[in-house]
């Protein structure tokens, strides 16, 4: 029995594991930034679209 607490005590003393949770936490934060930026991104792109449209088709109906 000793040696499965003294293997347990070894495994809780490696820092491995938290290693291992702070990538997880980096890579969390850097996916949610460029979630964030592509979300921002499409939106611009499409208010830029939908003005060009508008100004197309404007342009258009004026000219008939």
């Amino acid at each position: 029995m000793t040696k499965v607490a003294e293997r347990l005590w070894s495994f809780l003393k490696q820092e491995d594991g938290p290693t291992a949770v702070e990538y997880a936490v980096m890579l969390a934060l850097i996916i949610v930034v460029c979630i964030a930026a592509i979300t921002t991104l499409g939106s611009n792109a499409n208010n830029t679209f939908t003005n060009i449209g508008t100004a197309i088709g404007n342009s258009n109906s004026n000219g008939s």
